[in-house]
């Protein structure tokens, strides 16, 4: 598994300079600016990479200096990323919407020298979080005050054109987790685990110059890190980006990705607005109907802005089986693939898309070894994995087992043909009041078919049983109460008879504020922080019993 200098892929620097040579006048980065792209060819990006690595250089940063990047996706995050690789800097991305506790964190454990600051919603409350000494270069957006402007950058000192050599295990970059289970940790990722990670995306799904690809998942995720900005590198292909969320699905419809890559809440939301639009039953009724079914199934896609895709994808957290069938149903085929921060977010995937294994996250790809441990948890050994997690030796070592295969903290079963099922998180996993160990995980999958239910979480950690708490879909929220509490109760009914006793969901509990980023609910990746919820509604729903439904305000 180990990689020589011969076998080594081409650094990022390497790719670019290749592009320059075979396509330089091409469109590499479509960024929008007031409703129109601003695009830069190959050869501009890399004539801005050499500015920006020169003016780091000019400023007194030294190789191996880490510089954070505090930005929503941009073109400008790919320059600057590409420069700090460039001047053989090691870069420490952080979420665009980190509060001020995350950043601070993230910057003093790294030992940060500087960071980029871009496209950012809530700069003036992040401000604070970066010290006076921290040297702040500013992209070329609304943002906070900077030392230096983007222009500016652009003009100070000399181009830096010769980029220091690069081994295979040079450190690239630090990428903190975003901490769903307590303080984040700094994931080291070398040269080599990127870029073999990038190079086997690129291998399996083909991605090559046609393609177009759009970013706007959050870069300081390896998700996007790779599957978006690492496999252009390594393909060739144009990346565009979106400028609002507000100009979102305009954004989409102007790309014209041919891969597009989602989170499961994403997904939902799309399913939930079409439901609401069309009905589920009419939806059903006219796909019965065969030519009308093709019409309205281009329409939803072309609705979307996903009619020229080749490829979809979802990651980063577990889907509903339920729903990649409804999408499978609509001529949509969402491939369904499982990744960590530690493993640069890319070993397992259902591709080609194989509908028998809808709720399986697929195969492992070529070069990726799995194996069960003995209490069900998934373990892993790929060339992408981590070198370790920085500064953190006790936490690096528990990570492994004596064969060097990560502990993903996963629980799965592996199917005759090697496909994979994850059903629950070790850490994820409870125990109620009766002694008795409830995985909430596959309980959530079955409630979450009520297409009433955006998203949900179960709770019970010494509670006498499991109790389900929901946050309503935007259309379910205008429904009548009444209508909305049958429906639920109807699918926690069908859902109780087919779990063990223990398991049984005493209550669903209908959530009266909304889970988001800013109030600590969600992770940036839109995953559900369940030791939050917990703390927050044990005391409350505890003796609420006989599988009811119950909106907060009710208790």
């Amino acid at each position: 598994m180990e990689l020589s200098m011969e076998n080594f892929i081409k650094t990022p620097i390497q790719m670019l300079s290749h592009w320059v040579e075979t396509q330089g006048d091409q469109v590499y980065l479509r960024q929008p600016i007031e409703g129109k792209f601003k695009n830069l060819t190959w050869r501009e990006v890399q004539q801005q990479v050499h500015k920006i690595a020169g003016a780091l250089r000019h400023l007194g940063l030294a190789p191996g200096d880490k510089v954070a990047l505090l930005s929503k996706n941009c073109a400008e995050w790919f320059i600057a990323d590409l420069a700090l690789m460039q001047g053989g800097y090691i870069s420490v991305p952080i979420y665009p919407t980190a509060n001020t506790e995350t950043i601070r964190y993230v910057l003093e454990h790294s030992g940060a020298k500087a960071i980029f600051v871009g496209k950012l919603d809530h700069w003036s409350e992040q401000e604070e979080a970066i010290g006076g000494d921290l040297l702040r270069l500013a992209m070329p957006y609304e943002t906070m005050p900077s030392q230096y402007q983007w222009d500016q950058l652009l003009n100070l000192g000399s181009p830096l054109v010769e980029a220091p050599t690069t081994k295979p295990d040079d450190v690239m970059t630090l990428i903190y987790t975003s901490g769903s289970t307590g303080k984040p940790k700094g994931v080291i990722q070398t040269f080599a685990s990127y870029g073999w990670t990038c190079e086997a995306v690129v291998r399996d799904l083909r991605t090559n110059t046609q393609d177009s690809l759009l970013s706007y998942l959050p870069l300081a995720h390896i998700t996007e890190r790779v599957a978006v900005e690492g496999s252009s590198f390594l393909s060739g292909s144009t990346v565009s980006f979106v400028e609002s969320l507000d100009t979102f699905v305009a954004d989409v419809k102007r790309a014209k990705p041919t891969v597009f890559f989602s989170v499961p809440r994403l997904w939902t939301l799309f399913h939930l607005n079409i439901i609401n639009k069309i009905g589920a039953s009419r939806l059903k009724l006219l796909l019965r109907i065969p030519i009308v079914s093709s019409i309205v199934k281009h329409k939803i896609q072309k609705e979307l802005g996903l009619e020229h895709c080749r490829l979809l994808g979802s990651g980063s957290a577990p889907i509903p089986a339920s729903l990649i069938q409804w999408y499978h149903n609509l001529g949509m085929d969402i491939c369904e693939a499982w990744g960590m921060t530690e493993n640069c977010a890319y070993s397992i995937i259902n591709y080609p898309f194989d509908a028998n294994k809808i709720g399986s996250v697929g195969r492992p790809v070529e070069g990726c070894l799995v194996r069960r441990g003995n209490d069900g948890e998934l373990l892993l050994k790929t060339p992408g994995l981590m070198t370790g997690y920085y500064l953190q030796e006790e936490a690096t070592k528990a990570a492994f087992d004596d064969d060097s295969y990560f502990r993903t903290g996963d629980i799965c079963e592996i199917d005759a043909d090697g496909c994979i099922s994850i059903t629950g998180r070790v850490k994820d996993n409870f125990k109620t009041s009766k002694g008795k160990y409830v995985a909430p995980v596959p309980i959530e999958r079955k409630l979450a078919q009520d297409s009433h239910i955006e998203l949900i979480c179960v709770i019970g950690s010494g509670l006498p049983h499991p109790v389900a708490l929901v946050q309503l879909s935007e259309g379910a929220s205008l429904q009548a109460r009444e209508e909305v509490r049958t429906s639920i109760k109807a699918t926690l009914d069908a859902v109780n008879p087919h779990l063990e006793s223990h398991e049984h969901v005493d209550a669903v509990v209908v959530v009266k504020e909304p889970w988001t980023i800013e109030n600590d609910v969600l992770t940036p990746t839109l995953k559900i922080k369940r030791h939050v919820l917990e703390k927050a509604f044990s005391e409350k729903v505890d003796g609420v019993r006989g599988a009811q439904v119950r909106w907060e305000d009710e208790l």
